[in-house]
């Protein structure tokens, strides 16, 4: 597989801005992320109020589809509503109705303060949606051997935090949330696992991601889309990404 030269560091606003670059420019991709935003927007009305932060925001393009969205990022970065760390969010107790992640929780340090964050400001009734690797058995084969990221099941609720994306474990919210179920509904009883769906075997894979080239022609996308939601029907074991929705109870 090709790979795009990307000089600039992995922790730098540049890079980020990169991809933010890349997502837009690659067609494949930039249909994936629209589906992946389509999951957020589809919530909005089921939401106890409108106000709604994504963390992470990174290279994404969510406030050009929803403007209520507030953007937030670790790295400050040009296209932020605000520069902020999950673990201390500037918000008022009980004032947020949704939050909403992409490929984010991995790379916080701390899964049981964010969590007591994510408690803390969100409403009664409102939610947090997250799309984050999934540790099947496809997943965890590309991840280990494919992803410069570590992806290490066997881990712990925390990882170093020298760099805001250097510093990961992609399995992070599959041991938080299937592996360690038990142990966050006894930390966290107001947060309810709503579902845990598995999602795309072969979307992302194909379109390159960020640091690859596309494989595909961009008519073939809904094609794809298609035998993705057939093949994560048979068996979540096949699929890259899982969609996590946690309620404020």
């Amino acid at each position: 597989m090709l790979k795009y030269k990307i000089e600039h560091s992995i922790d730098s606003p540049e890079r980020t801005i990169l991809h933010g670059q890349i997502i837009k420019k690659k067609k494949f991709l930039k249909n994936l992320y629209l589906n992946w935003y389509s999951i957020f927007i589809n919530e909005i009305k089921n939401l106890p109020n409108d106000v709604m932060i994504e963390l992470g925001s990174g290279g994404g393009f969510l406030k050009e589809l929803e403007p209520k969205v507030i953007c937030t990022d670790i790295i400050d970065l040009p296209s932020n509503d605000m520069t902020l760390s999950a673990l201390n969010m500037p918000f008022e107790d009980h004032s947020i109705g949704g939050i909403f992640m992409i490929d984010t929780m991995h790379h916080i340090p701390d899964s049981e303060q964010f969590l007591n964050e994510v408690n803390r400001v969100l409403t009664k009734g409102g939610k947090m949606i997250m799309i984050e690797p999934a540790n099947s058995i496809w997943g965890r084969f590309i991840y280990q051997n494919f992803h410069h990221e570590p992806f290490e099941p066997k881990g712990g609720w925390t990882i170093p935090s020298s760099g805001p994306m250097s510093d990961a474990n992609g399995a992070l919210p599959w041991i938080v949330f299937e592996r360690d179920r038990e142990i966050f509904k006894s930390k966290f009883p107001n947060l309810k696992i709503e579902s845990i769906t598995y999602i795309n075997p072969l979307a992302y894979l194909l379109s390159g991601g960020v640091s690859r080239k596309q494989l595909l022609p961009n008519f073939t996308f809904p094609l794809i889309m298609l035998a993705d939601k057939i093949l994560s029907k048979l068996s979540k074991q096949i699929s890259m990404f899982m969609v996590v929705k946690i309620t404020k109870l």
